[in-house]
Parts: C-alpha cells; structure tokens; sequence
C-alpha cells in the first residue's frame, strides 16, 4: 500500500544536496588559486567551501525533519511521502519515491551522518582548499543517491541509482583516499560492484519479460506492479540469485567480502563511514524491500544457504578482527561480522527477527560511523599518521575525552546492554532462534569475539604507559567533541529508550513476513489457560462441560 503526500518532501531531499554539491564546488572557482605553500584560508579558501558544504548539509537535516513530521508512524508498513511521475513510459519505468519505516530510518541515517562527516573532514586533505572543496562536493553528490536509492519504488530507477552511486564512491576512495594502494582499493570495490550490477541487470529484464505483453505499460517497473506475479520456479530463482548476488556483494557478506577491507584501509575515515555505514546498508536494505516481495517462493528456497552464509560471516569477520594490526581495517571486518547479524534476521523470516535487523541496519550505521570517525582522530593525532595499533599505546593519558568515547563505540558495537546495538542484536537472536536454533547458537560466540577485539584494541591503543610520539597529543577540540558527542548521544538514546524507533521497524517487519508467505512460529510453550481465572472457575474443557464454583 502506498501513501501520497501534498509536498514533495522526498523529492526536495534528493535534489537539495545536489543544490548544496553545486554551490560548494563552485565556492571560489575563478577567483584565483593559492600561491605555493599557501593553504588557502581566505574568503573563498577552504572556509568558505567547508561553511558551504556545511550548511547545505545541515538544511538538509532539516527537511529530514519535515518528512518525519509528515510521516504517519500508526502506518510505518505503508509507504508514505509517495510521488510517481512519467519517466522513461516506453520502457515501463517512472520516478516513484515513497518510503515506509525501514526506509525512513535509513534515510535518516545517511542525512545525520553526512554533516557529522563534514565536520570530520575539516581539516583533511593536507590543507589544499581545492582538494577538500571537491571532496566536500563529492560527499554532497553521494548523499543525494544516498536518498534516492533508499526510496526509489520502481525497480529501473533503484537499479539506475544502485550503478550511479558507484561514481562518487570511487572517487571518494581512490581520488580522496589515503596510502599508495589507495587507488587499487578503488578499483577492486569498483570492479566487485560492477559485477554484482551487471548480474542484476539481467534480473532486472528477466523481471520485466515475466509481465505478460498486454499488461506491459508505462508504470511496468513499479515495484508493486511486480508483486505477486505468477513466476516460473526456476526462473524465479535465477532472478532471486541475480538480485541477491548484487546485494551480498553490496552488503558485504562471505565469500564476496574481500573488496571491503581493502577500501576501509586506504579510505578516509569519513568516507569509509558513508560506504559501509551507509552505502552497504543498500545490500541488506535490497534484500528486504525487492528480494523478498517479488522474490517470495525463491526467498525460502534459498533460505538454508542464506543462513548458513550468514553465520560464516558473523564468526569469520569476528574472528578475523582479532587479528587486525590495522585499526581501520578492523573496523571493517567488524562490519562483516554485523551485516552477517542482520542478513540472519531478515532470512529468519520472523517479524521480531526482521524489525530486528530494519533496527540493526540504523544502530550498526551509528556505532560503526563512530569508530571510524573516532579513530580518524585518534590517527591524526598521531606524527605519522599511522593505522597501525601497534604504534599506539596510553593515548587516554593524554586524550581522556578520546579514549572515553572511543571505548563506548566499541563497546556499543559489541552490543553491551543500555547502548543501541545491543537492542536490535537481541531482537535478531530471539526472532532467529524461533526457526533456526541451530545457528543461533552457532553464532552466540561471536558476542564473546566482539568483546574480544573491542576491549584488546582499546587496551592497546589507549591504556599503559604513553608512547613518546603521543607524549604531545592533545585531546579532542569543540569540533571533534560535537561529532563524538552526536554519535555517542545517539547511541544512548537508542539503546536506553528504544521506544520510539521500533515503532518505525515493527510493522515493516511484519509486512515482510507476510510478503514471503510465513507466520511468526508458535511460542515453544503455551501460556497457562488457567492462570488468568479466578478460584473455583473452571474454563470449558474438550469434552464441552463448564462448571462454575464447583470444588477443586
């Protein structure tokens, strides 16, 4: 069911940072370059292009706020805020928006995150103006697919949008990165995404040719048109393969992972934040919103496997960041390990599992934009930049608001109760465990894993005697503060008094289950008819006698 709305408010968020992305790059273009040496820190420097890029980001939280007023919470299974217009009649494909309360979270997610970026990214780099007023632009561009993908209701303009984005994501890693191998970490995501698409290119026609000829219009590609249709089984799951390929890549999940440690590594922080924290949430977001509806029967087939891959993931990114000497390639091995959780809850098809992972999607973008953020800092503080955690050691000394915050991001992602993580973790396992007990137990040690490669990189980064390099270090200053102290707040908020959110992810995980045919399995054991009666009542028993007052 979809909902319209009078004002275009999705519309307005997907074209006002392409606004924002045109006036920062065209902030001091024509008036001159710096001389040698010089940074650029005048009226049309680095500080014009970074205020630019700033407010038009937080303009656009601000519309966030306006779609949110508008949007009917008593309805988050619906899709509301909805626009379809003409696009493409000969091919079947409109511009349709209109997002229900998964959707809606992830757009907040990739709106909050991007100014918080900005912030980050002040003074990265190295102090060319024209440098960091294209990557502020570029970061502007990414948020406007960010949204568009994350609303997109016609299958054509999901995949259009699911390609393009591609483009300012490359050159955010391999233009904006960091090390020599930065731009080969480019190619590689470049090359696993293109791959991905390029399969799902053929599921997309193949979806298409599956509509009988005379129902073919010009609104063809509307994802409710291609619900429900009558499929052939086999090449129900062709399609269903062709589509879920992209999306584990995209996600990332074992085996087709291993672009994305890569990319964290030679990324800048802020960038890997918008990639994995967002941009992946596409995958996971995909597999819920196209594999399951139009996919139903080929969904269940595919199930065991799904779930099986799901465990590997979460123990083999698990496990192998324990392993990690490079801070930033931990983080994302963690994220491996997290996207296993989630893709586990949606296949579970169980709608506590399912809002679960609607949830998780939002708390693991925060807690993991955190760590990358914060250890951005941690890194900058540092002679030479390094990544390793080996050259680290008692930067709490030196840095306590550092460290402190830090260590609730990482223990937010190892999912310590009365932090975010942890609700949505839970509702994944209890909604699992009702269908698959098996790999819910298999996976439980992973929460021990976590712990594990939280409290070890802490303890080596920030506690013991401070290394001679850090000796200096100062600790975070009001800029880092306010993007710390966002991600930190939110944190605590969503796992201290998760109400409201979850009122956003439960009816679109039961919509879910709906869509693919099951209902939530019975409770293991039935609650006693007889408690709520009161003393000498008896209830009607299986032979149909009632007898009221009589002794026990």
């Amino acid at each position: 069911m979809t909902m319209s709305t009078g004002f275009p408010w999705l519309t307005v968020l997907i074209v006002w940072p392409l606004v924002a992305a045109a006036a920062t790059a065209l902030t001091g273009v024509g008036r001159g370059r710096p001389a040698a040496g010089v940074t650029g820190t005048g009226r049309f420097g680095a500080g014009s292009a970074r205020t630019v890029a700033l407010v038009g980001a937080l303009v656009e939280v601000a519309l966030l706020v306006g779609a949110f007023a508008a949007f009917d919470t008593g309805d988050a299974g619906s899709h509301q805020l909805a626009e379809t217009h003409a696009w493409i009649p000969a091919l079947g494909a409109s511009y349709a928006v209109g997002v229900d309360g998964v959707g809606l979270l992830l757009v907040a997610l990739s709106v909050g995150l991007v100014p918080l970026v900005i912030l980050a990214a002040w003074r990265e780099q190295g102090g060319d103006h024209v440098r960091l007023r294209r990557y502020l632009a570029t970061v502007l561009l990414l948020e406007a697919f960010m949204v568009t993908v994350f609303v997109a209701r016609d299958v054509f303009l999901f995949y259009v949008v699911f390609e393009a984005m591609l483009i300012p994501a490359y050159f955010l890693i391999g233009g904006f990165g960091q090390g020599p191998q930065r731009r080969y970490a480019a190619v590689k995501f470049l090359l696993f995404s293109l791959a991905g698409g390029l399969v799902m290119l053929v599921g997309v026609i193949a979806l298409y040719l599956q509509v009988p000829a005379a129902d073919r219009g010009p609104q063809t590609f509307l994802t409710d048109n291609l619900t429900g249709l009558t499929l052939d089984p086999t090449a129900e799951k062709l399609m269903f393969c062709a589509f879920f390929l992209a999306f584990a890549i995209k996600a990332p999940m074992f085996p087709v992972h291993s672009w994305l440690p890569d990319v964290t590594q030679h990324a800048t922080p802020g960038t890997s934040t918008l990639l994995i924290c967002v941009l992946d949430k596409v995958g996971t977001f995909g597999m819920l919103t196209l594999c399951l509806p139009l996919f139903p029967e080929a969904s269940r087939w595919a199930a065991p496997f799904v779930v099986v891959l799901a465990v590997i993931s979460i123990l083999y990114g698990a496990i192998l960041a324990i392993g990690q000497q490079d801070v930033l390639r931990l983080i994302g091995y963690t994220s491996v390990s997290h996207f296993g959780f989630i893709i586990l809850g949606i296949f579970t098809f169980t709608s506590l599992g399912t809002a679960g992972s609607g949830l998780m999607m939002l708390n693991h973008g925060i807690s993991t934009g955190a760590l990358f953020l914060i250890a951005g800092f941690a890194i900058a503080r540092h002679p030479r930049q390094s990544q390793l955690i080996g050259d680290y050691g008692g930067l709490r000394r030196v840095a306590p608001i550092l460290g402190g915050t830090f260590l609730v991001a990482g223990l937010s992602a190892a999912a310590l109760p009365g932090l975010a993580t942890f609700v949505s973790e839970i509702m994944v396992f209890l909604g699992s465990y009702a269908r698959w007990p098996a790999a819910v137990l298999v996976a439980v040690p992973a929460v021990v894993l976590a712990a594990v490669y939280v409290l070890l990189t802490y303890q080596r980064m920030f506690t013991g005697a401070t290394t001679p390099e850090l000796a200096d270090a100062r600790d975070l200053d009001g800029r880092e503060k306010t993007v710390a102290g966002v991600l930190v707040g939110a944190l605590l908020v969503l796992g201290l008094v998760p109400g409201p959110v979850l009122d956003y992810v439960r009816a679109p995980g039961e919509v879910a289950v709906e869509q693919v045919g099951e209902t939530d399995p019975p409770p293991a054991v039935e609650p006693a008819a007889s408690s709520a009666e009161p003393v000498g009542t008896t209830t009607a028993s299986t032979t149909g006698s009632v007898t009221e007052g009589s002794p026990l």
